[in-house]
């Protein structure tokens, strides 16, 4: 049996009166084209859509977050350095989540060209960031005398300066509504030296101290900076190490714990979290 839906202009057709799939999908298309003929998918992007950034997210912990938001309701943009992999996303997730509007941007985080390009195809697209994540990084162990220059160079251009060029180009918008969260993604080398850490952990110690004093000058606007310092996690970063992956953390584990901080009341923060796997390091 059919229950017929009455609408101005006879966009909503019948659909079940026990709504299966099938029905509450017909449901979501008949709003949004009802929305779209009244002109309001444009107010509800505008006003009620919330919009994240995130970094280095085709694969490993960028990804696992940018699903968790996209699911969440979430618009999203991306980079990543590999255009196929780009592609490839852009096309699961546009299928997946057909509301979001969705950013791939081909650039290597470790060029200020390309990062300041990122953020400006954000803001000519979104009208708001309401998360940013400085997710993008690269591990290189070593150690810190005899190292050459051009690597030490290269793992602060991609672990500290692409966090420094994107918040700086996106802080103004964040300003203007005083809102925002943006989560930079430390380490326990952030914490603590350990035997050959190097460059990574110079790099990964300067995150975190430009994270603390990013939260302290952001405090009077209201946007609030998360540090997440983490230990082993599950991401190509270890493939063929041949540890196993429940030695690990999981890469959703982080993506939860983001968004677990994310809606926390405007009243509270979590400035720093430290996530291990239940082991311990590595």
């Amino acid at each position: 049996m059919l229950n017929e839906v009455e609408s101005k202009g006879g966009i909503f057709t019948a659909a079940p009166v026990h709504y299966g799939f099938r029905g509450i999908c017909i449901i979501i298309v008949q709003w949004w084209t009802f929305l779209a003929k009244c002109n309001l998918i444009h107010l509800y992007n505008r006003f009620i859509m919330k919009y994240a950034v995130i970094t280095g997210a085709t694969r490993g912990i960028g990804k696992a977050i940018g699903e968790k938001l996209l699911a969440e309701g979430f618009s999203l943009a991306v980079c990543a350095r590999t255009k196929k992999d780009l592609v490839a996303l852009e096309k699961k997730w546009k299928v997946a989540y057909p509301a979001a509007t969705i950013i791939v941007y081909r650039a290597d985080v470790g060029n200020k060209d390309e990062v300041t390009g990122f953020g400006d195809a954000v803001l000519s697209k979104f009208p708001r960031v309401d998360i940013l994540v400085n997710n993008a990084g690269v591990y290189m162990q070593g150690l810190f005398e005899g190292e050459r220059e051009e690597r030490f160079e290269t793992v602060m251009r991609i672990n500290l300066y692409s966090a420094y060029y994107l918040t700086r180009q996106l802080l103004p918008v964040m300003k203007k509504k005083k809102s925002g969260h943006i989560f930079n993604m430390c380490s326990v080398a952030s914490l603590k030296a350990y035997p050959g850490g190097g460059i990574y952990g110079i790099s990964k110690y300067a995150l975190l101290g430009f994270s603390e004093n990013l939260r302290e000058e952001l405090r009077p606007h209201l946007i609030k900076v998360t540090s997440l310092c983490l230990g082993a996690t599950d991401t190509d970063t270890w493939e063929g190490s041949g540890i196993p992956a429940e030695r690990m953390m999981a890469a959703d584990d982080v993506a939860d714990t983001v968004w677990s901080v994310y809606n926390l009341s405007k009243g509270a923060n979590a400035d720093t979290i430290i996530m291990r796997p239940v082991k311990g390091d590595l």
